[in-house]
Formats: C-alpha cells, structure tokens, sequence
C-alpha cells in the first residue's frame, strides 16, 4: 500500500461531522467506525446509543477469540479512532497496547480519547499494515477489525507472522466469499465501482475461507477457529441508511446507499458472511 494513501472519501464527511459534534455521529461513531453485532438482532432499533453499544459488542467478540491476557503485547492494526485498544484498556490491565493506522488523522482523534489507564501501556504509530513498525516476534497478539480488506493480505500475513512470538495470535474480521462468489468478485473489481471507492475506498473482498487457509499455509501461521457472526451484524444495514438521512448533499446519501445495499445484498444472501478468523504461530521445538 503506498505511503500517499488516503482514507475512503466518506471519511472527510465523517470527520466534519465529528468536528461539528454531530450527536448521533459522535454517539455512534466516535469511537468506532465498524459494523455492529446484536446478540438479538431481531430487537435491533435505530438509537445511535445502541449501534455504539454493538460496534463495542462485535469489538468483544473479536478480542474474545484472541483469548488475550495480563502481561501481553496486544496490536491493532487499522485501529481507526483507537476504540478496540481503548476496550481493552478499560477491561484489562497489564497490558501493553499498540494502535496502528496509515491515517494520521484518525490516529489523531485516537490519542485525544484513549489514555492508558494504571497498568497499562498505550502508543499509536503511524505506518502501514505490510510494513509494521515493530521489532521481530515482539507481540503476543495482533488484532485486525474490519480493515483486512484494505490490505495487501499477502504482505501483512508476512509481517504479522514475523512480529508474532511462537504461540501468538493473529485476530481478524472480514467479508468471507462463499467460494462460488470468487470468480465473480475477482473480475468485478469492486473498487472500480464509484459508489463503492467512494463509500469504502479500495476494498479486496476474494479471499475465501479456502484462501485463507493457503494463505495462512504459506507463511507458517495455522488457521486455528473460524466464527461466523453474519446474521448478528446484519442490524447494521437499517441503521446505516437511517443515519445518512439527515446528509447535505444527495449524491452522497446516493453514493452510500448503492455501495452499502450491494453488501447487504451479499451479506444477507450469504454470498459474504461477516467472520472472524483466528490464527496461531506455531511454537517450535
């Protein structure tokens, strides 16, 4: 990914409002700006409150399945306003935590709101996922919420396995292709869709479970548990297109609208099903 990056240009939009003090954007987006998972998705409403509430649930989730403990080195990268490290911050202590974006703006917003409580360690660092600012086996875990897809996996694969300690964890969630779907996304190339590039910026959405796995194969990392937590996110679409109602401009409400109502598309035919995948370095000898 090159150094002159930029984050998608609906962010530009999302920072005016939070600069503005926007209540229901600050209130749902301040912190984190991911999907949300409801326990009860069927009893899912359009308070702000309560998508926040489930973007700190599916942010659980995600460092449940890295299974992370006092006296760890915990890394997120593509952590965005710093809301996963500030979770872990307020619930754990012992803990030294590292955020990691390419977007200096975002982490910006993350080191006014995220102070290390007693206890714990807190930096962030500016720098791009396949090339990570950190010394070789130095984490005992490293978290990727909702970013992957960003990402040259390749590359980053590479890098975490390479910061990892033997026995670490590599955390992530991402849009997982049925495998049917494959073929069809590769030659679709969302990115060259307006709406799409516009709403979500350069996004990968091919890599299968079966993927995945090759590509795990191929560094040395083993695909350790896969957790689909699809039906659970789906409340994010309703909420998504009730809060982009009060928008200025019309060609942004329609440009988000098209881009999000294709993944919801996908997402509620299970075309791509919202999972988390964790995968462990091996310990040697």
């Amino acid at each position: 990914m090159d150094e002159d990056f930029r984050s998608p240009p609906y962010f530009d939009l999302l920072f005016q409002r939070l600069a503005n003090q926007h209540p229901g954007t600050v209130t749902a987006f301040g912190k984190h700006v991911h999907w949300g998972h409801w326990s009860e998705p069927e009893k899912a409403g359009l308070e702000a409150s309560e998508y926040a509430a489930a973007a700190e649930q599916l942010c659980d989730l995600v460092c449940d399945a890295a299974s992370i403990e006092a006296g760890q080195t915990v890394v997120d990268v593509g952590c965005g306003f710093g809301g996963t490290i500030d979770r872990l911050n307020q619930q754990q202590t012992g803990l030294k935590l590292c955020g990691i974006n390419i977007d200096a703006r975002q982490l910006e917003r993350a080191r006014e709101q995220v102070v290390a409580n007693e206890g714990n360690e807190i930096e962030f660092l500016t720098a791009a996922a396949e090339r990570l600012p950190l010394s070789d086996a130095s984490c005992e875990r490293v978290l990727s919420v909702e970013a992957v897809f960003h990402f040259d996996r390749e590359a980053f694969f590479h890098e975490v396995t390479r910061v990892l300690k033997p026995g670490g964890r590599l955390t992530l969630c991402d849009f997982v292709p049925a495998e049917r779907m494959v073929t069809f996304l590769a030659q679709a190339d969302l990115s060259a869709d307006d709406a799409i590039r516009w709403a979500y910026g350069s996004i990968d959405l091919t890599y299968s479970l079966n993927a995945y796995q090759r590509l795990a194969d191929t560094v040395g990392l083993q695909l350790d548990k896969v957790e689909n937590i699809n039906a659970g996110t789906l409340p994010t679409y309703p909420f998504l297109y009730h809060n982009i109602q009060d928008w200025k401009d019309p060609r942004d409400i329609d440009r988000f609208t098209r881009a999000t109502r294709w993944l919801e598309k996908a997402s509620r035919k299970q075309m791509l099903c919202y999972t988390i995948l964790t995968f462990v370095k091996p310990r040697r000898g």
